[in-house]
């Protein structure tokens, strides 16, 4: 639940463009939650909440009622973060290299998907449909991937971080 509460306010508050601590929070569910089931609820719960929010108060203006509607590219990403985070991290030494090198091809793995459907199904016509087209999308998109980047690894640092933290000092207390 504190997963949730958190990924929300990380979504709902003021914060630079992609810099959320959604994408570390699936890595951390893939790696450390003994059930996978919470692993793929807890991010894709809080995504559902933040997007109804985001869609229905800070973007009304945009839509004619109330709705319910998500960005499947963005699930997608977010799929494909938490199966990155269960081959890479479930199970294994969480060392702060595999940490690091998991976080940063989550972070372009998001980018890649994300970015693909949004020159794919692109409704204002903003790219070709060629290959030239999706090239000019991921340039366009590189200053949010940067950010998606940085913020990944910085929660991803904060979370493990405050996990190693609490899991020594279990084991001092057991003592």
């Amino acid at each position: 639940m504190v997963l949730v509460v958190v990924a929300l306010l990380g979504r709902l508050l003021p914060h630079p463009p992609n810099v959320t601590p959604l994408g570390a929070i699936a890595l951390f569910g893939a790696a450390v939650l003994s059930s996978r089931w919470l692993a793929v609820l807890i991010p894709f719960t809080a995504l559902y909440l933040s997007d109804l929010v985001l869609n229905n108060v800070v973007y009304a203006a945009y839509q004619e009622s109330f709705t319910w509607a998500i960005s499947a590219a963005t699930y997608l990403g977010f799929a494909a973060i938490i199966g990155l985070g269960f081959l890479a991290l479930r199970n294994r030494k969480l060392a702060p290299g595999r940490l690091a090198l998991t976080a940063i091809s989550a972070s372009l793995l998001f980018f890649l998907i994300t970015n693909f459907f949004s020159w794919y199904l692109d409704p204002f016509n903003l790219y070709p449909d060629n290959v030239a087209g999706l090239g000019a999308s991921y340039l366009a998109a590189l200053p949010f991937f940067f950010n998606s980047l940085l913020g990944d690894l910085f929660f991803v640092g904060v979370l493990f971080g405050a996990y190693q933290w609490y899991t020594r000092q279990q084991s001092v207390l057991a003592k």
